[in-house]
């Protein structure tokens, strides 16, 4: 566990693969976070998550499992949102950041039902990453207006 955290974190002078995975690995806790928060994590909710991390990163079956699971244990101890929101503002475009809060909205949106808890983690996040206020209401609209 405490070896997944290092990789995580390094520095980032690692491979263009690494730094690809820290990213994969920090949006996917991002989008696990969501789920966990109402402490009511939906097969709605995992459908969606892995459905998500597939068409984003382009994954498999078995990668998708085991980002996932990764995700679900880095989240589970993780303690600040800020090491998770640092690597995506260090490698991820102003519109891939929209694109991951709108990811977001879809699995708080997946149960059919928004908990004030999954909003809050959503805003939170959606500040940490530096999304225009604008840019977070559009990405809910379109992941509500999608379900």
């Amino acid at each position: 566990m405490i070896e997944l955290f290092k990789k995580l974190f390094e520095t980032p002078t690692g491979t263009q693969t690494d730094t690809h995975h820290r990213c994969q690995l920090a949006a996917a806790v991002l989008l696990v976070e969501v789920a966990a928060i109402d402490q009511n994590f939906q097969p709605a909710e995992t459908t969606a998550l892995m459905q998500i991390l597939a068409g984003k990163f382009q994954l498999s079956e078995t990668e998708v499992s085991d980002l996932e699971s990764q995700a679900r244990q880095a989240q589970a101890t993780a303690s600040s949102l800020h090491e998770y929101t640092r690597v995506l503002n260090e490698h991820f475009s102003d519109q891939e950041k929209i694109e991951l809060v709108a990811n977001m909205w879809q699995v708080a949106y997946a149960d059919g039902e928004l908990d004030k808890y999954e909003e809050y983690i959503i805003r939170r996040v959606s500040e940490l990453l530096y999304v225009a206020h604008s840019d977070f209401i559009r990405a809910k609209h379109w992941a509500r207006e999608g379900q």
